[in-house]
């Protein structure tokens, strides 16, 4: 999911390249705290191939943590504050570990981070940091997911606990839900703590098993940024998840994930029309995900674009959360050279589509969706051409 803290591009120094985020924090550290941090704390951002709005339904998700990342510049402290100063915003919070309490924010999610590993009974330390970011925010590529892991780097870090992925997935999205307010699914959490370099992750989100699979040789993933974006504590995100919730009770199964399509057919009828279609897009888009991670295992880029062409429309038509510019965005890449495929993806609404792409084509197919996408929206796609990355992990300084 999306924190709310402002993004801002990478400056650039006059006549040279743009300055690297890690470097960004290490050096605004040192003018901060007067000294330089122990370490530095990556987190990435996601994009998801296959599997929407089907980890909070106990289904199959099939995203990649990608080369953008949330960073943060870190340094121990002797008391139980935690001072974090954010470059991209602008501004600098803090909070006490020994007495937290809710507020507004980006904070709120490295606070949620720091109660849900103190209710899991950990003990923290306070620390001092600079935040940055390469993640456009609101744009569905799970910026507050990486915010969250960062922190939940950094505390097991400081702290000097076990960093153990699969746990602080579940602590960060107990803080999300919890805390913060979004009934989000593990799906963010869990990739951007474990994703694997070169291999998009099969997960199966009732029992947290994954399957590390390489994109299909000779493809890249790119990020077609819409340049529009929504927020999810206000979007209809807790609403649909709570329909899906009716929708398992009414077919009286466990989670959609149980629900068959041959069950589906037989207890239409129990359900409304809006039921439905959330039902049946969660059902076919599991079924979609597993064909997925077998094409890739072939390496069948073809098969794998087709999937997700059949899942933006189900996206689209059955689960209501696609829009005019990703239906455009979509279409723009379909046309371009080299796709194989494209659907929206995260949370949907606004933010961010992905197309499967022939590499060697990749620089026609940018050139050719940025100029089919402002020809039918006035709107500028932005394109970020990715293989993907590894998950959380922290760098000595």
């Amino acid at each position: 999911m999306d924190h709310p803290l402002p993004g801002r591009p990478t400056p650039a120094p006059r006549g040279g390249s743009p300055v690297p985020a890690e470097a960004r924090a290490v050096e605004a550290f040192a003018l901060r705290f007067g000294g330089p941090p122990a370490l530095v704390v990556r987190a990435p951002g996601r994009v998801n191939l296959l599997g929407e709005h089907t980890d909070y339904n106990e289904g199959f998700v099939l995203p990649m943590a990608i080369d953008l990342g949330a960073w943060i510049a870190v340094r121990p402290r002797d008391d139980a504050r935690v001072v974090l100063r954010s470059l991209d915003s602008g501004d600098e919070r803090e909070f006490a570990l020994d007495a937290l309490e809710r507020g507004q924010g980006w904070i709120e999610y490295v606070k949620g981070t720091a109660w849900a590993f103190q209710q899991a009974g950990a003990r923290l330390r306070g620390w001092e940091g600079v935040l940055t970011g390469e993640i456009p925010i609101g744009a569905g590529l799970a910026s507050s997911a990486a915010l969250e892991m960062a922190s939940a780097r950094a505390f097991a870090a400081v702290a000097d606990l076990p960093w153990q992925p699969v746990e602080a997935a579940r602590l960060a999205q107990r803080a999300e839900n919890a805390w913060v307010g979004v009934q989000c699914g593990i799906m963010d959490q869990l990739v951007v703590a474990a994703g694997r370099e070169g291999h998009a992750l099969l997960i199966d989100c009732r029992d947290l098993s994954t399957r590390a699979i390489p994109l299909p040789a000779g493809t890249v993933v790119a990020v077609l940024d819409t340049s529009t974006r929504r927020g999810l504590v206000d979007s209809t995100y807790n609403e649909r998840r709570a329909r899906c919730e009716e929708a398992t009770r009414l077919l009286g199964a466990r989670s959609l994930r149980d629900v068959t399509p041959d069950l589906l057919a037989a207890r239409a009828g129990a359900l409304s029309e809006g039921h439905l279609r959330l039902a049946r897009h969660v059902v076919t888009e599991n079924a979609r995900t597993l064909a997925a991670g077998e094409a890739m295992t072939r390496s069948d880029a073809a098969a794998l674009g087709r999937l997700m062409d059949e899942g933006h429309q189900s996206l689209r038509d059955d689960y209501g959360v696609s829009s005019p510019a990703l239906d455009a965005i979509v279409s723009a890449a379909r046309g371009a050279a080299g796709c194989y495929g494209a659907r929206m993806t995260g949370a949907g609404l606004a933010g961010c589509a992905v197309a499967l792409v022939a590499e060697p084509a990749a620089p026609a197919f940018v050139a050719d969706l940025e100029r089919a996408y402002r020809a039918a929206t006035g709107l500028r796609a932005r394109v970020h051409l990715s293989h993907p990355s590894a998950g959380a992990a922290l760098r000595p300084c």
